[in-house]
């Protein structure tokens, strides 16, 4: 059995919230979630992230009834139909010039669960033996820490920190990692944008996933510390709880 729950604000200091999300639990063993992030100017970071999301979603509405018989060929096939959105609209509307979003999905099919990111949008797995992040940031800073030039703990206030590599609807055709877990009772899948992840440690995000209180609140508890330290970005995540 599978739960979700998902909270997005616009945080402390952005004028607008450029930030999208979507759950859906399909049916007791098979939900979808995505996260994006957007960015190109006040109004084309928001026209990103929405597009990308409603095109996942409309490829998503294209799949018969039932489990995808290759959940990692549909994860690629979404991620190409919002990346075709957003690139043609960034190249036709001259507001939009340049705009792009990150992506971070999962779709779980009875305990396997298939995840996908571009950017720097997050996927961790919080479970009774820790918390993983399983996804891999597209940027700057990431690679610095790859290469060993900056350890985890200089990369949290780098300057450079937001700089991405890899974004949803910059280019023609986009490059997305694909992951997969298999999941155990009792453990938990989150989404988040980098606004949560910049301000919300990993050892906060899983006490307030297994022990803040119940776990339909845990979203709402880890944007109010978000909110508490200044929230300088937008804030979303989503959670699911595998039972």
């Amino acid at each position: 059995m599978i739960k979700a729950w998902g909270i997005t604000d616009r945080g402390c200091v952005r004028q607008q919230n450029q930030d999208a999300y979507y759950l859906d639990v399909l049916s007791g063993n098979l939900a979808v979630g995505l996260v994006c992030d957007g960015m190109g100017g006040a109004r084309a970071g928001n026209i990103a992230s929405m597009l990308a999301v409603e095109s996942f979603v409309e490829a998503l509405k294209q799949l018969p009834p039932g489990t995808p018989d290759d959940p990692e060929a549909f994860l690629r096939q979404g991620a190409e139909c919002a990346n075709e959105a957003v690139y043609r609209r960034a190249r036709t509307d001259p507001d939009c010039r340049g705009m792009g979003t990150t992506m971070v999905a999962v779709l779980t099919e009875e305990k396997e669960a298939y995840l996908l990111n571009i950017g720097d949008s997050r996927a961790y797995l919080i479970s009774s033996v820790g918390i993983e992040k399983v996804t891999r940031d597209h940027s700057l800073v990431e690679d610095m820490v790859r290469r060993g030039d900056l350890t985890p703990e200089q990369a949290r206030s780098h300057p450079q920190k937001n700089l991405i590599t890899r974004a949803l609807g910059t280019e023609e055709h986009v490059r997305a990692d694909l992951f997969h877990r298999t999941l155990e009772p009792g453990d938990h899948l989150l989404l988040c944008s980098d606004g949560l992840s910049n301000v919300v440690s990993d050892q906060e995000m899983l006490y307030e996933v297994l022990h803040g209180g119940e776990v339909e609140g845990a979203c709402r508890r880890l944007l109010d510390i978000a909110l508490s330290r200044g929230a300088p970005d937008n804030v979303t995540c989503v959670l699911f709880q595998y039972e």
